[in-house]
């Protein structure tokens, strides 16, 4: 029988579930939401609670065992204990939401998205420039290069072109 076996298996060796539960949570805490299937998202959830839960305590015995469970990712122990830990200090658990999606085309399995309930303030990096932008860089672009376009052609007419430097220098090896 298997009663009180909680471990959900995933059908991995236990290294690899391990590994996968952690890139899983280094996703969800760098990106707020990940997009997974149903039974990752419920196997998942409680190895992130339990982090969630050492971020809340904030002491270093806490940080390094955040830090061993997440593969020795420095950056997303840093996001959960400063953005994340203290966004749900009032909250006793319960800090992610589980989302259905439906099925996937390809084989059919239940996909899910897991986020945080309360999610940390998102701080937009600068953006590069869009494909609008950059359109409307291109014609100021193109504008100076008209305006020295006359310049180089009155500066052209001057100097010899370089095809026929290299003609003279080839027949005079």
């Amino acid at each position: 029988m298997r009663h009180q076996k909680k471990t959900v298996k995933l059908g991995r060796t236990q290294g690899h579930r391990n590994a996968l539960l952690s890139n899983l949570a280094v996703s969800l805490i760098d990106h707020g939401q990940i997009k997974t299937t149903v039974a990752k998202a419920k196997a998942m959830r409680p190895f992130v609670e339990k982090l969630v839960t050492k971020a809340k305590t904030g002491t270093l015995h806490s940080r390094r065992m955040a830090l061993a469970d997440l593969r020795h990712n420095e950056g997303a122990v840093r996001k959960l204990f400063t953005e994340i830990g203290p966004l749900n200090a009032t909250r006793k658990g319960g800090y992610t939401r589980i989302v259905k999606l439906g099925m996937r085309r390809s084989d059919a399995a239940e996909m899910a998205i897991i986020e945080w309930v309360d999610k940390p303030a998102v701080i937009v990096p600068e953006a590069k420039p869009t494909a609008a932008k950059a359109k409307a860089a291109k014609p100021a672009k193109a504008e100076a290069a008209a305006e020295a376009a006359p310049e180089a052609k009155a500066e052209g007419e001057a100097k010899p072109k370089r095809a026929a430097k290299k003609k003279k220098t080839e027949g005079e090896a």
